[in-house]
């Protein structure tokens, strides 16, 4: 199957009613290959492209954010050194000021462990927005190329920008605590930043809405145990809104990554802007039902995911996880793109993905 047609007709409405399977399976390959733990099989020696096309289902491509290119302004000067056996310094020199991160390696995945973030004081938060406002981006084409041979049918070519305002404070820069801090303390230097960073996000605008690449995600990690709706309604809804609408100039497929506590934000969806949201997780793995998120989106705003991770493991049956996915199904299609919320974990049961795939064959058999 040409997924990668099937994933265009499915999110502009041109599918005749058909919904695509696509399950995000990376944390379980990449943890079992930090691991060293061999793959079940017959996946055993497999890329995870390989996994993918055994399954038969398709693959969301954030690969392609490779082909957008950041630019630091000439003068900033990046170095790290190694301090100890898990420790490495990140030092960001630019001609306003510097910026100091130590990050430590996990013995559990890939990932790092902020010792120290790059911005905690007042002075890197403006070093920080300096360098947003002298960054820029660039396309390059030879790499979409190389994903376009790599992937070919698998999936359409996908992109997620930074995040906004607030979520890259918390995510991106200081953490959670300090960053709220920070909104409260500096709140002049803050709002710079946020502006800083809303003006160089325009300019990577300009370059998707240039680019082939039209499905594009907010990879904001919603969370509304620390982005309240107040902070919402302030900051990242108006940021938001006037994304999607650079974006839709263009033909753009937006939609925005909501992966914590979503209760208190549900109501705001539709106000967003956006074509759809991806990740919202239901009970019993986040708070809210699959009801109240078919409520809040409605009948035009499209679902990204919606199978709660959990469902994958053995804790819960089959007949479980078989209910969840032919309500999602009745509820949302065609406006679906079948997931996991968020992906399926390192101890899973990756036969279950198998099993979903199953049920949507079936299910697009007979749409339209």
């Amino acid at each position: 199957m040409d997924y990668s047609q099937l994933h265009r007709d499915v999110v502009f409405g041109q599918s005749g009613g058909k919904i695509i399977w696509q399950p995000r399976i990376g944390c379980w390959y990449s943890d079992k290959m930090f691991a060293g733990e061999a793959l079940p099989e017959p996946y055993e020696g497999m890329s995870c492209t390989e996994v993918y096309r055994s399954l038969g289902c398709s693959v969301r491509l954030y690969e392609f954010n490779e082909c957008f290119k950041w630019i630091e302004h000439p003068q900033v000067r990046i170095s790290e050194k190694q301090l100890n056996d898990t420790d490495s310094e990140l030092v960001i020199d630019t001609p306003v000021g510097k910026q100091r991160a130590i990050h430590r390696r996990s013995a559990n995945n890939s990932h790092f462990i902020h010792i120290k973030w790059e911005v905690e004081t007042e002075t890197e938060l403006k070093v920080a927005a300096w360098r947003q406002e002298n960054a820029d981006w660039q396309w390059d084409q030879q790499r979409f190329d190389e994903l376009q041979q790599a992937y070919g049918d698998l999936g359409a070519p996908t992109m997620f920008m930074p995040r906004m305002n607030i979520q890259s404070l918390y995510i991106e820069r200081m953490g959670i605590e300090k960053g709220i801090f920070a909104i409260y303390d500096w709140p002049d230097t803050t709002e710079a930043y946020f502006k800083a960073l809303e003006a160089c996000h325009d300019r990577l605008i300009d370059v998707i809405n240039a680019s082939p690449v039209d499905i594009i995600n907010f990879g904001e990690n919603i969370h509304s145990g620390t982005l309240t709706p107040d902070l919402f309604r302030k900051y990242h809804l108006p940021a938001c809104q006037r994304r999607c609408e650079k974006l839709h100039l263009a033909g753009k497929f937006t939609c925005s990554h909501w992966d914590g506590d979503c209760g208190p934000l549900l109501k705001f969806a539709r106000e967003t802007g956006l074509d759809g949201i991806e990740a919202i997780t239901p009970k019993p793995q986040g708070d809210v039902t699959i009801e109240q998120i078919k409520e809040a989106l409605g009948d035009d705003m499209y679902l990204i995911d919606g199978i709660p991770a959990v469902y994958f493991d053995d804790t819960y049956s089959e007949e479980t996880l078989i209910r969840c996915t032919h309500k999602l199904i009745d509820l949302f299609a065609p406006n679906l793109v079948l997931g996991i919320s968020d992906e399926i974990s390192s101890t899973g049961d990756i036969e279950r993905i198998r099993l979903v795939g199953r049920i949507v064959d079936e299910y697009n058999e007979t749409a339209g």
